[in-house]
């Protein structure tokens, strides 16, 4: 088969469509033919040296696949060869061809291109496993998502409204910002003219945000714990803006805040299998329903891997980019 390989670590340059050994198909596992992948932050630091796939999976970019079952090993009940599936990935997405333990599929949702799938289950494990079932965000509690635009934000604010919460989002240009509100964000801030923290508490009437899911890291440490509510829970999903920060345990203490820093690909199959399970009894109805929909910036040709990663890279992109095989 075909598949993109990172030739040493470095620029987008060095991703390069080869020619590699198809994927065996082990017990309780599925060989998906790719229709897409999508391209995740995670996968810019694979390429450049930063973020080691973990042991057992392919060396091959990408964390999130649609497609179609093309064979089934052993011990695999439930799903038939010729499914339209999308799955959750410890690695090999930039590939026509990736092997899956069957816990880690998804049914591609009914009104969903197949394609279009690619951008659901990264971003719906990540958010759902966060947001909802580490950081528990109820009803008509207040949601801050840093990063919004982008394909973890967008589906988290649509995914906070239909749950019924309130949703604060960050962004950092003016056609974000509208792209934000028009997916429901209900105040959409700029990060280069505004400062969260005042907007979060003049919107909440100085309550703070119940939940915040953030990309940044170390620089937004301290502010994100000023934003925060009483109860309020930080999780940390990226480190953007760092790794080390100093943090003031006296101000968290009698403010009963949590701070969570969580990453979704090296989880053992069983816990991944568990999240997906969950997404697709909690997520994947409201897909269907039109009330969550994938965002889609653009698609590129998987050969042109290099240029997708250097769209991610610029910035100006809304939503997820495909490569499509």
């Amino acid at each position: 088969m075909h598949a993109i390989v990172i030739t040493e670590p470095g620029g987008p340059e060095k991703l390069q469509l080869m020619t590699v050994p198809d994927p065996a198909v082990g017990a309780g596992e599925a060989l998906i033919e790719i229709a897409a992948s999508a391209v995740n932050r995670a996968d810019l630091l694979q390429r450049q040296g930063f973020y080691p796939p973990p042991p057992g999976a392919p060396p091959y970019p990408g964390l999130e696949c649609s497609g179609r079952i093309a064979a089934l090993g052993p011990a695999v009940t439930g799903w038939h060869e010729g499914d339209e599936v999308c799955a959750l990935l410890a690695g090999g997405g930039y590939a026509e061809r990736v092997a899956v333990p069957a816990g880690q599929l998804l049914p591609v949702p009914r009104g969903i291109q197949v394609t279009e799938a690619a951008a659901l289950p990264e971003a719906a494990c990540t958010v759902w496993s966060n947001v909802f079932k580490l950081g528990h965000l109820q009803p008509g509690e207040t949601l801050l998502v840093h990063g919004g635009a982008g394909g973890m934000g967008t589906l988290a604010i649509q995914l906070a409204r239909a749950r019924g919460a309130r949703v604060l989002c960050t962004a950092g240009s003016p056609d974000k910002l509208a792209r934000c509100r028009n997916l429901g964000a209900d105040r959409a801030i700029s990060y280069r003219d505004e400062d969260f923290v005042e907007v979060v508490r003049e919107v909440t009437d100085g309550h703070g945000a119940d939940v915040i899911l953030d990309i940044m890291g170390a620089s937004y440490l301290e502010r994100n714990c000023e934003a925060l509510a009483i109860d309020g829970r930080l999780m940390v999903i990226g480190l953007q803006g760092g790794t080390k920060a100093q943090l003031d345990l006296g101000a968290l203490l009698p403010r009963r805040n949590a701070i969570h820093a969580t990453t979704l690909r090296a989880r053992p199959p069983a816990q991944k299998a568990a999240i997906v399970a969950e997404v697709r009894a909690q997520v994947w109805p409201l897909v269907e329903a039109g009330e969550v929909s994938p965002v889609i910036d653009r698609r590129v040709r998987l050969a042109d891997a290099a240029e997708a990663h250097r769209v991610i890279e610029a910035g100006g992109h809304v939503g997820k980019v495909l490569l499509v095989t």
